[in-house]
């Protein structure tokens, strides 16, 4: 007997051992079906008329390699996404256009922008680094639709899009600029941790995100970046950047499950989603990336320095999302992945909207705080959400201690903190490149007004008298 015979035979007995209805019980629904038949014929039945289906729709995007996080997270590393809607060679689109690379990058014929990061760096950093820029902008606008989110000189019919430089230059630094409409990033060679190896600031997602948050936060308060402000309306623009970086994994679905996986779903676990730019920090020295989302610092230890300032903040705004995650968890019925996503994603509208509704300029950690109170009581969401807010800000001392005694009497306004100094200046000494630039810092300003002394001492009076000296030609400026 050959193998194919035998084979036959196997699956004929296992057949034959499957048990079969009774010749009594096959013919009794036979006729139960026969009678069912010869019934329904008797009922008239309209001729249905073919109805045409609609095409659907053509559907737009762009299949795309990047870093799911930092380049230093080896867990996480480069993945597969996707970018609804039609992303052109640049790679740009309406919003936004990578510039700096040669030769610009072209979709492939399925609109697709695939790269090889070890074969063409260049090109996969291009591709990457509008990816983040796109998924951050993306989010944001849902968050707010159908409204879009501006970019600051977007008014009065301005268009123009957001440039973006992955490769500007060699120096530790990265930084929005609203002059040249860009956000530009750079590159620097370290040995820190050996051997030597570059490291490009485009190639952290945590680092695109945070200045791509400066931008947007820019469009939204366009009062709240000039070094005039006191320096908390500065520490929530760090803040800000730091917070759309943690954002923007947990809309990753990969990353949150990752989240989960790694800290058996407690956020106070050591991950990546609090640690921020970790290879920038390796660079430095420092074991938790550039700055650490879960911290325990009050406003009475971080002075005036802007960056301490915003850890601040977003410390409290972790410990609000871990709280709120923390009290929606039920594994029995939900998975924690779905509950995290969906946490992160009401934290994130949550912020935004209450940075939105602060005050337009000098905006302080507690009205903010007191935005995010209203706004959770008026959507309804239970006692819980408040009492994390108010607690989280109260030991922070950005609201008053008396916060948590009023927690209970709803449409209360809670009296803040600790407060900036009357005439407190910014520290922005060892800020990101954004805070450091000088446009945001009065130099402008301050030079415009020298050349209009200097300028007013070589007009002549028309009896051709001497030209009248300014009393002073003292530059001034905002820097501490």
């Amino acid at each position: 007997m050959d193998f194919r015979s035998e084979l036959d035979e196997r699956l004929m007995a296992q057949v034959a051992a499957i048990p079969a209805p009774t010749r009594a019980y096959s013919d009794r629904v036979t006729k139960q079906a026969n009678t069912r038949r010869a019934t329904t014929m008797l009922i008239p039945r309209p001729i249905p008329l073919p109805v045409p289906i609609p095409p659907l729709p053509i559907q737009r995007g762009a299949r795309v390699l990047m870093w799911k996080q930092d380049p230093s997270v080896n867990e996480i590393g480069i993945r597969e996404a996707f970018l609804p809607g039609r992303v052109f060679t640049g790679p740009k689109d309406a919003r936004m256009a990578i510039q700096g690379i040669s030769p610009p990058v072209s979709p492939n014929v399925f609109g697709d922008l695939i790269i090889n990061p070890i074969t063409n760096p260049t090109a996969f950093d291009a591709v990457h680094t509008f990816a983040v820029v796109r998924q951050t902008l993306t989010m944001y606008e849902r968050h707010l639709a159908p409204k879009k989110v501006p970019w600051q000189w977007n008014t009065g019919g301005n268009v123009d899009p957001l440039n973006v430089f992955p490769h500007a230059g060699v120096t530790m630094n990265a930084f929005y600029s609203r002059n040249d409409k860009a956000l530009k990033f750079f590159f620097f060679n370290t040995a820190t941790p050996p051997p030597a190896h570059d490291v490009f600031t485009c190639r952290s997602l945590d680092i695109v995100a945070h200045e791509t948050g400066h931008a947007v936060l820019d469009g939204l308060k366009p009062g709240w970046l000039n070094a005039g402000n006191p320096p908390q309306t500065g520490g929530l623009h760090e803040s800000f950047g730091d917070m759309t970086a943690i954002f923007l994994a947990l809309s990753q679905f990969d990353l949150v499950e990752a989240i989960i996986a790694h800290t058996k779903a407690n956020l106070h676990d050591k991950s990546f989603l609090p640690d921020l730019a970790e290879q920038f920090g390796e660079a430095l020295g420092k074991p938790n990336g550039l700055r650490n989302a879960d911290n325990d610092l009050k406003l009475s230890q971080v002075g005036t320095e802007v960056h301490a300032i915003s850890q601040v903040f977003t410390g409290a705004v972790y410990d609000i999302l871990a709280d709120i995650f923390a009290f929606e968890r039920k594994p029995i019925a939900k998975d924690d992945s779905e509950v995290l996503y969906a946490v992160g994603r009401y934290v994130a509208s949550l912020v935004l909207r209450a940075l939105i509704a602060a005050p337009a300029i000098q905006a302080t950690f507690a009205d903010v705080a007191n935005k995010m109170i209203a706004i959770v009581q008026s959507d309804g969401k239970p006692a819980a959400y408040k009492t994390s807010i108010v607690n989280r800000f109260s030991v922070r001392e950005v609201l008053a201690p008396t916060a948590k005694e009023l927690a209970a009497h709803e449409g209360v306004e809670f009296a803040p903190g600790i407060q900036d100094d009357r005439g407190a200046v910014q520290d922005r000494t060892r800020c990101c490149g954004t805070m450091q630039h000088e446009e945001y810092l009065g130099e402008d300003e301050s030079l415009e007004a020298e050349l209009q002394q200097i300028g007013a001492n070589f007009v002549k009076t028309t009896n051709g008298a001497k030209p009248t000296r300014s009393r002073s030609t003292t530059r001034k400026t905002t820097r501490k």
